[in-house]
């Protein structure tokens, strides 16, 4: 029975998903269409002078002289068999580009993912364990000014002390200066990633402190808690049977609910420290004009959200039984 529920709400969210896709493809074609940048002086630009005739070859090429709604029909025709459009920056297929730049993106993503949610899950619980006591009220405040500064500025300080300063980090990059990709090992790939992700990681950990100090603060003062109390239970126990079952799930909701935020930080943090992902290729995509870049990009970091957010659902009936009983 919970099986065919489980098939069912795929099913329907697989209908939102496409739902979502076509009315973001429409809003973001528009949007490009309505930009005054012009692609193709864009394209021109440095490659010498262009001729009246070379001009209109090329606009003609990218179909940018036919009507909107009709290059709108031709790009979704080409889209659902699967090409993308060649970037114009980079002068390969944007899927490539994208598959090459989404491994280093969710990399640095999941890396981030998963300092926030632990980091800010154990401060959650310990300031929700010590509610006004001064461990309490230190990491409060630690949370409010963290969650109160932009990842870039955060970015930027952390860069000049740790990488310019004290040296314990390298200054950007993926992998080190002058290497073959294939030269480079793990440990050199996690040495250039963990000082963007752990930036990262802080723009979200705060509001997963803090929720979690809340439902920690309400579950202590619960009626079964004071009869556990009663019963003799000390706090460690009182911890682990009853605070960390029933805080959980709202740390994990948080934490999937998160991906779109986190995919948006992304963008400044590979900007930042000149980390090759998603983010610095839209960054540069929008700043060139690259419209198919832009456009496939917009759709594949839709797609990414929607499947965190489907996940975080199914998740739910699988961590908490009282949820799957009311699905059913």
């Amino acid at each position: 029975m919970y099986h065919k529920m489980i098939l069912k709400r795929f099913a329907i969210y697989l209908i939102r998903v496409f739902s979502l896709l076509f009315a973001v493809s429409v809003i973001s074609f528009a949007l490009v269409s309505a930009s005054p940048v012009d692609p193709v002086q864009q394209y021109i630009m440095g490659a010498g002078p262009v001729s009246g005739e070379q001009r209109s070859e090329i606009e003609a090429y990218w179909g940018v002289d036919r009507p909107a709604a009709e290059r709108y029909f031709s790009w979704t025709s080409a889209l659902l068999h699967g090409d993308f459009g060649v970037s114009l920056l980079y002068r390969r297929p944007v899927i490539e580009i994208i598959s090459e730049r989404f491994r280093n993106s969710l990399a640095l993503m999941m890396c981030a993912w998963v300092f926030s949610g632990v980091i800010g899950y154990s401060l959650g619980c310990v300031m929700g364990m010590n509610r006004d006591r001064w461990q309490d009220k230190i990491i409060r405040k630690l949370c409010y000014l963290l969650g109160s500064i932009p990842t870039f500025w955060i970015g930027l300080v952390f860069l000049m002390v740790f990488a310019v300063v004290l040296g314990w980090f390298p200054v950007g990059f993926s992998t080190p200066i002058g290497m073959r990709d294939s030269e480079v090992t793990i440990w050199q790939r996690l040495h250039h990633l963990v000082l963007p992700a752990f930036t990262l990681s802080l723009m979200s950990f705060s509001n997963t402190a803090l929720h979690t100090r809340q439902k920690m603060i309400d579950v202590m003062n619960s009626e079964y808690i004071l009869f556990a109390r009663a019963r003799g239970e000390g706090r460690w126990t009182l911890f682990w049977r009853h605070g960390l079952r029933n805080t959980v799930l709202p740390a994990v909701t948080l934490q999937f609910a998160s991906f779109a935020e986190l995919f948006g930080g992304s963008v400044l943090a590979e900007n930042v420290f000149s980390y090759p992902g998603l983010g610095s290729a839209v960054a540069a995509a929008g700043l060139n004009s690259d419209v198919p870049l832009l456009l496939g990009i917009t759709l594949f970091s839709t797609l990414f959200v929607c499947v965190g957010n489907m996940t975080a659902n199914l998740l739910y009936g699988i961590i908490d039984p009282q949820i799957r009983e009311l699905r059913q």
